[in-house]
């Protein structure tokens, strides 16, 4: 979190409150999930279905699905014949998100692909109007670099964890240094014109100049 917990605070209970199915899915797993700060959290989840609607996405790529959260508030913006594919490592974190999916009035839109994201990306046909990347950090270069050859034209890559608790200024892990890596390609990509957001964990908007 880049902002303090008082304006989050704050910010979160200006912000409109979520649909009673996805509040039951952050509190399952807040309260039951290994890793539950994975969690997009209420305003990030906002902001991702703001930009589904604005953007009038009908077709969306999620790479880091966990247990669902974020892809359930996209695909809630999406129209009825509306599709979102989301990537899922682990087998037994994709049954949970699709248990929830099915109790959702969105379970028609979302289609799990189960394993390794970079092996999903390579059978993946594009065009996809919104791509969401926010799995494992190290390749996001390499989700980056698919994300561009399967988004449309005139679409939107949103990219999560980009300033990494801040410790993208001076990185110091593995991971410090794959994310720092990843800004400063987009930053140098010719292709692209892009703007980090200090919402939660930082979230990079990028498209097609």
């Amino acid at each position: 979190m880049i902002v303090s917990s008082d304006i989050e605070e704050y910010v979160q209970s200006h912000t409109s409150p979520l649909p009673i199915h996805i509040s039951d899915l952050a509190r399952f797993t807040l309260r039951e999930m290994e890793g539950a700060a994975m969690l997009s959290g209420p305003i990030e989840g906002t902001l991702l279905q703001f930009l589904v609607w604005a953007s009038g996405a009908h077709r969306i790529l999620e790479i880091g699905c966990f247990t669902g959260f974020s892809a359930q508030m996209m695909a809630s913006a999406l129209p009825a014949d509306g599709k979102l594919i989301t990537c899922e490592i682990d087998p037994h974190t994709a049954s949970i998100a699709r248990k929830y999916f099915d109790n959702g009035p969105s379970k028609d839109k979302i289609e799990i692909a189960v394993g390794p994201a970079v092996d999903t990306l390579k059978i993946l046909q594009g065009p996809f109007d919104l791509v969401f990347i926010d799995a494992d950090k190290t390749p996001y270069i390499e989700y980056y670099e698919r994300s561009m050859e399967l988004l449309a034209e005139d679409g939107l890559i949103v990219v999560d964890n980009v300033l990494w608790g801040g410790a993208v200024i001076d990185p110091n892990t593995d991971v410090d240094k794959a994310i720092a890596k990843f800004n400063d390609h987009v930053a140098a990509d010719k292709r692209v014109q892009q703007v980090i957001l200090t919402v939660r964990d930082g979230v990079m908007l990028i498209r097609k100049s």
